[in-house]
């Protein structure tokens, strides 16, 4: 019997994974979850090498990102493909368009030889379609990883600003206060907004929580990128 899996990653463990559970339980009721917290550069991911070595032909493996499953696109193809000859099916749920039900699609709208001189051109045009159809992965990956550069290198700049108007960024209580009311800020978010665990649209949430609008957005991205 062929299994439908779910796998869920968090960079840090003090983030929420529920959203990613969500989204792909809602996609798929009978999933089996397996979820952990470790960065997509690390190389010792546990619950994501069990399930690699786990899976056989015909199962299924559901994502919310691409990101979720490598951040590296060298690694990223080279796994995809890996899962994609053992038979495996790869399935995500916001870059629909590289799943390998796709791919396997493309494929099969190659020319049919037919044992002339023009064989030759028909193998031509074949190998170019699958050479575009691995470009698409290869870019779906490539865009992940680049996200993640952004946001850090948006962190890291943010603070030297901070640093160069004289704030000294976890060093009084004054910062470790705003830095408490913000990580409160974002659980409430994350717990009463519609876009992740709860039900409130972004005004009534924005009152609830007692933010700005400015600030709700800005945790809001940051809940959204994590």
């Amino acid at each position: 019997m062929c299994t439908v899996y779910g796998y869920c990653r968090i960079s840090r463990k003090t983030q929420s994974i529920n959203r990613q559970i969500r989204n792909i339980t809602t996609a798929y009721p009978n999933v089996v979850i397996r979820q952990e917290a470790f960065t997509g550069t690390k190389i010792d991911r546990p619950e994501w090498n069990k399930l690699f070595k786990a899976v056989k032909d015909g199962d299924t493996i559901v994502f919310d990102s691409v990101s979720r499953m490598s951040r590296n696109s060298d690694e990223g193809v080279e796994t995809y493909f890996a899962l994609l000859e053992r038979g495996v099916n790869l399935v995500f749920l916001k870059e629909h368009f590289i799943d390998t039900a796709v791919y396997a699609e493309n494929c099969q709208d190659r020319i049919a030889l037919i044992g002339t001189d023009e064989d030759e051109i028909f193998k031509g045009i074949n190998n170019y379609f699958r050479k575009l159809a691995v470009k698409q992965i290869r870019i779906a990956f490539d865009q992940a990883e680049k996200e993640v550069e952004d946001l850090h290198q948006k962190t890291k700049e943010g603070i030297e600003t901070a640093r160069l108007n004289g704030k000294q960024i976890g060093q009084i209580k004054g910062a470790k206060l705003n830095v408490k009311k913000a990580v409160k800020a974002k659980e409430d978010i994350r717990k009463y907004s519609k876009d992740f665990d709860g039900t409130l649209n972004d005004v009534e949430c924005m009152k609830l929580v007692g933010v700005s609008r400015n600030s709700f957005y800005k945790y809001k991205s940051e809940l959204k990128a994590e």
